[in-house]
């Protein structure tokens, strides 16, 4: 007989395989048969004292007034939304448009012109300071565009221009510059290397997908980007370049050839990404969209290649993967923007564009290339503190809190998810549509679903590779 009495805690279930998924509010969970689920909803006391223990453990049943386990359950719910509390961290400086790619799937329109496309030097000094206004210590400054290495006197100008700021407020600040690596030269290397900045570029797959899927007027889109990759190893250092994929229609038939090139390049990691129908985008989905059935199936066929490489000895990661095993194994939340609750729009990122305004990150700035201004903050310059109080950011927060809507309150993913804002925006035109009506639920839904299934079967040499995955990066 228990010393204590317990009473149910606050969960949802989930129909999984021939058991049950049992959630609490904490995100912690378990996999229950029916029989067991039965026994926890009328009377939890016929439970096996294994099963009763690890269900307490997990905030599935509570011990009631316990003060020492209260305290706990309510610091592993603060956790999960900690990253959103400390400030913006990630900010998108959009310097330029210019870009010699013309993309498929590209959402913003590009331009060879200078005119009209790029930040003033006035404009972007305003950016440099605005990035201050934030109270996180850790600050990561990413270079978007078009490519910015078009604009390369740009860039070095706000390396430069924020490392002396910094001298003052001595911020841990990362730089990332987004680029196809097309334009690198030796002295940009140079200059990367003394200031500590990473280079992310785009790898779609072996030559022929990358230059279907990436055309420029050469057709040499691959080769130069792998020739990037390689002057930036040599000169920055090994580590210095990142890459990630976008999956078109035209990658749902290689899956392994687009894993293996990620091998062949020496990539630790290879992010199996879907589209995002922003922006221009929308315009080519006839041509390179499909269903989240297809990218599922592609998904898994990919992580399946990964896995196969990591049992040859090769440890690279996906980082789709890492992203909701985070979310799933770890209790320290990796910041991972369109999971977070509430939204990490705005909160935890916010992009500064070359039209002058700040957005609420990058896929909001994208909706402005079709004449969409219903996303800005505001104008560059403007305080951090006035654009988080702005009936705009309000409403962001508002709109992505699953706690006020009916479908995600009874939904076993809740923990892990929060509606994303932006998303139903750019699908509806209205940041409160049904969570349900977005491909961002849809999408996750399934993920979540493939996950837990995998965990639930997983070998022990499985789970090793998960549990490292899930570590926050």
């Amino acid at each position: 007989m228990t010393r204590y009495e317990l009473v149910k805690g606050s969960y949802n279930t989930k129909k999984l395989g021939n058991g049950f998924l049992v959630v609490s509010d904490t995100g912690d969970y378990a996999f229950l048969s029916g029989q067991e689920l039965d026994s926890l909803e009328k009377n939890p006391l016929i439970l096996s004292n294994p099963i009763r223990a690890d269900l307490q453990s997990k905030f599935i049943l509570r011990s009631k007034n316990q003060s020492g386990s209260e305290w706990l359950h309510q610091c592993r719910q603060a956790e999960r939304s900690q990253t959103t509390k400390d400030g913006p961290s990630l900010h998108m400086l959009v310097v330029t448009l210019q870009c010699a790619h013309s993309c498929q799937y590209c959402q913003v329109s590009r331009s060879l012109e200078e005119h009209g496309c790029s930040m003033s030097r006035a404009m972007l000094e305003k950016a440099c300071a605005n990035i201050f206004d934030s109270q996180n210590e850790t600050i990561t400054v990413e270079f978007q565009g078009g490519d910015p290495l078009l604009r390369f006197e740009l860039v070095q100008y706000a390396i430069e221009k924020i490392k002396y700021i910094n001298e003052s407020h001595n911020k841990r600040i990362r730089f990332v510059v987004a680029s196809t690596l097309h334009q690198l030269t030796q002295g940009m290397c140079e200059f990367f290397r003394e200031n500590n900045v990473y280079l992310s570029t785009s790898i779609d797959g072996p030559p022929s997908l990358h230059n279907k899927n990436r055309p420029t007027p050469e057709r040499t889109a691959h080769e130069k980007t792998v020739l990037g990759i390689q002057m930036a190893r040599e000169i920055i250092g090994e580590e210095s370049v990142s890459a990630l994929m976008t999956t078109t229609r035209s990658s749902l038939s290689f899956p392994n050839e687009i894993v293996d090139e990620y091998v062949h390049l020496g990539m630790p990691e290879v992010f199996i990404r879907p589209l995002s129908i922003y922006g221009f985008a929308k315009k080519n989905i006839k041509h390179i969209g499909y269903s989240l059935a297809e990218f599922m199936e592609f998904y898994k066929a990919c992580l399946e290649r990964v896995l196969y490489w990591n049992r040859q000895g090769n440890h690279i990661r996906e980082v789709y993967a890492s992203i909701i095993l985070n979310k799933l194994l770890s209790p320290f939340d990796a910041g991972y923007v369109d999971l977070q609750r509430p939204t990490g729009a705005g909160l935890s990122a916010i992009a500064y564009n070359y039209d002058g305004y700040i957005y609420p990150g990058d896929e909001a700035r994208m909706l402005v290339e079709t004449g969409d201004h219903g996303l800005r903050l505001g104008a560059i310059g403007t305080p951090i503190s006035e654009l988080l109080n702005s009936d705009l950011q309000i409403n962001l927060v508002r709109a992505s809190l699953n706690d006020e809507k009916d479908e995600c309150g009874s939904c076993a993913y809740k923990p892990f998810c929060a509606p994303n804002p932006i998303d139903a925006y750019a699908q509806h035109g209205n940041l409160y549509a049904r969570p349900s009506e977005t491909e961002h639920c849809q999408k996750h839904t399934l993920l979540f679903d493939y996950f837990f299934n995998r965990i639930k079967h997983a070998s022990t040499w499985e789970m090793d590779i998960f549990y490292n995955w899930a570590m926050p990066f």
